[in-house]
């Protein structure tokens, strides 16, 4: 089930995407959800076109917590080793914007890129998750982009700035509650050119590596987000960019970069 949060008429709700095509191509609509999706809830019946509403972050996480250096390539790609552990940050939830909400360039670097990657949803509190509970914990996976300042990354010892700027995490553009996360395709492009295009086989650590990993040390609520990583291939957004976040399985996430007001 693809869950969608958005607003209409100044509400918001949470609603189950039905039919077949994109956000821009129409023919889909939502049957507004009940409450809210992380427990047990009933569609209402009433249903409205997806055109006719502004689509929202699917969730509002109380954290983001990011890996860097999962994908080998892209490790490489940067002159990186691969990391004996897993490298983890946060992103604020000030960063964190919708499909298609913009990206604003942030006024302290030169050099922003983009980062495709699959994002977890967790859908229950947790802490000291075991491997084989992991999927009793995922309520689902979205697209995302780890927009970075690379320049202010290879220039600060903390990863703070360059990686939590406002608008730094687009999600979206929902939720597929339903999915194998094992092996899909993950790509973006800008403009319309492909720039990155990878596979989550190829992560270094599993899904169910990084849940354990990231439990032990804390615990996840509800709506909170993980990101896995990213492959190989990124590269420079400028003002006027439209850069889109494609995952198979679940749909595509598109934002535009502008000059930061």
């Amino acid at each position: 089930m693809r869950i969608a949060r958005f607003s209409i008429d100044g509400n918001v709700a949470f609603g189950a995407v039905e039919g077949e095509g994109t956000v821009e191509s129409g023919g889909l609509v939502l049957d507004i959800i009940k409450g809210i999706p992380y427990t047990d809830f009933e569609l209402s019946g009433t249903k409205v076109p997806l055109s006719k509403v502004r689509l929202l972050p699917p969730v509002l996480p109380n954290k983001v917590v990011a890996i860097g250096r999962n994908y080998a390539e892209h490790a490489a790609e940067l002159g990186n080793e691969v990391p004996d552990v897993p490298v983890a940050f946060f992103k604020p939830t000030t960063s964190v914007i919708g499909s298609g909400d913009a990206i604003e360039y942030p006024s302290f670097s030169n050099e922003l890129h983009h980062e495709a990657e699959l994002a977890v949803v967790i859908g229950r509190m947790c802490r000291e998750v075991p491997r084989e509970r992991v999927k009793d914990v995922v309520f689902g996976y979205t697209c995302a982009n780890d927009v970075t300042a690379r320049d202010a990354q290879q220039r600060e010892k903390q990863w703070a700035r360059a990686k939590g700027f406002d608008t730094s995490c687009p999600l979206g553009p929902w939720v597929e509650t339903e999915l194998d996360p094992s092996d899909l395709t993950i790509q973006a492009t800008v403009n319309g050119e492909q720039r990155q295009l990878g596979r989550t086989s190829d992560m270094v650590r599993s899904i169910e590596d990084l849940v354990v990993h990231i439990t032990e040390a804390m615990t996840l609520l509800p709506g909170d987000v993980i990101l896995t990583g990213t492959p190989a291939g990124v590269g420079p957004l400028n003002v006027g960019d439209e850069v889109a976040v494609t995952i198979e399985g679940i749909g595509t996430l598109t934002n535009k970069v502008i000059k930061r007001g």
